[in-house]
């Protein structure tokens, strides 16, 4: 039985692409998979709080010399690392917000980026070494954005910093099996939209399964 943690990263609610395709490939994965477990987090209608100096006090601090003070400000990112590293598979819904992932999903990712927990660091004479952790782990990133063209080789593809970060940040905790799924044209709409979206969940129920 695998783990599966679904991540929802748009404020908006019914008219959010990102929102009904992951919603869509997670019903079609419990069909196919109904023994796995399923969890969720919603960080974009619950945002996640930005890390503080007291954040990053108790992250760079043992367990041993955390104050009250400390043990509060490191509660939640206990929780967020514990829940993301109980998860074998990740489907993640992330639009574009100019040009890169909304703030609210930044924030989540600092507070799982953790040494000791999600990454570990070594030091030598030519400096640091960062060791991931995160190891053996399937991630699914559906995207909404509003034009097209950031693709490899499109107009748009140097001004696409969404789809290298993930993979940057992600791949530095040990997640390199990630595949992206993209919704474009919700600013033109119409017929471009919807064969947009009708090709996104063509990819999906391939990807369930396979």
């Amino acid at each position: 039985m695998a783990h599966l943690l679904h991540i929802d990263a748009s404020p908006r609610g019914e008219r959010s692409h990102s929102r009904r395709m992951t919603r869509e490939f997670v019903q079609q994965w419990q069909q196919r998979y109904p023994d796995d477990a399923i969890a969720y987090r919603d960080v974009g209608r619950n945002p996640i709080p930005h890390v503080d100096e007291a954040w990053i006090a108790a992250a760079f601090s043992s367990p041993e010399q955390y104050t009250p003070q400390l043990q509060d400000a490191i509660r939640l990112s206990d929780q967020l690392v514990d829940e993301f590293l109980a998860a074998d598979i990740y489907v993640i819904g992330v639009p574009m917000y100019n040009f890169s992932v909304p703030s609210g999903f930044k924030a989540y990712i600092d507070q799982i980026v953790r040494i000791g927990r999600t990454v570990d660091i070594e030091f030598n004479e030519a400096g640091s070494v960062y060791k991931p952790l995160v190891l053996g782990k399937k991630m699914f990133i559906i995207e909404s954005r509003g034009d097209s063209g950031f693709q490899p080789g499109g107009r748009y593809e140097m001004m696409n910093h969404h789809d290298p970060y993930l993979v940057t940040v992600f791949g530095f905790l040990g997640i390199t099996d990630i595949t992206f799924i993209h919704v474009e044209n919700d600013e033109s709409g119409g017929q471009k939209l919807a064969e947009s979206i009708a090709n996104a969940r063509h990819k999906i129920t391939e990807l369930v399964a396979a």
